[in-house]
């Protein structure tokens, strides 16, 4: 038996932007991201990103962008991540799907996967459908946020990962 932290990636780990991040080149890693993961990992916890990628949908963007992403943020963070789950959908541009936040599916697929104890892991992310898909499958839930406010939809709320990832690990 596991636990885990679960990850978003835009605006968690990576900084987001208005449009979609899917080159390198703006795939901005913030400070105090590899030391949050190695905090993390040090702790005993799987590392998995739980991310929407409707981009691929849309047109914008490839699978293979996603993946390249992925394995930047591999290289520039130690290897630390153990996977990475995403969703290529978008309702407006193709099927509706279970996969895509505030749905649990990804979630749950990890979670069998690995042998993951729900209700000794954590879902990190940015927005409301973060907190929702967390929610669903019996993790707690802290929520990136620049004003700090806590609500009932999150466990607990910080400015970066870095503050999430020491959030975690006081409140395990």
């Amino acid at each position: 038996m596991n636990k885990c932290v679960f990850l978003d990636r835009d605006g968690v780990l990576n900084e987001d932007r208005p449009d979609y991040v899917y080159r390198i080149e703006d795939f901005i890693i913030p400070d105090g991201v590899p030391q949050a993961l190695r905090l993390l990992k040090n702790a005993g916890y799987l590392l998995i990103v739980i991310t929407n990628q409707a981009g691929i949908a849309k047109g914008l963007y490839t699978r293979k962008d996603v993946m390249d992403c992925y394995n930047y943020l591999q290289d520039q963070c130690d290897h630390l991540i153990d996977d990475i789950y995403y969703c290529p959908h978008h309702p407006n541009y193709d099927t509706q799907s279970l996969t895509r936040k505030p749905g649990s599916l990804l979630l749950e697929k990890a979670i069998a996967k690995y042998n993951i104890v729900p209700d000794k892991s954590w879902m990190i992310g940015d927005a409301l459908r973060d907190m929702q898909a967390g929610k669903r499958v019996g993790v707690r839930t802290v929520r990136i946020s620049s004003e700090l406010k806590f609500d009932d939809e999150c466990d607990g709320c910080a400015p970066n990962l870095l503050e999430a990832s020491r959030f975690v690990l006081v409140n395990a």
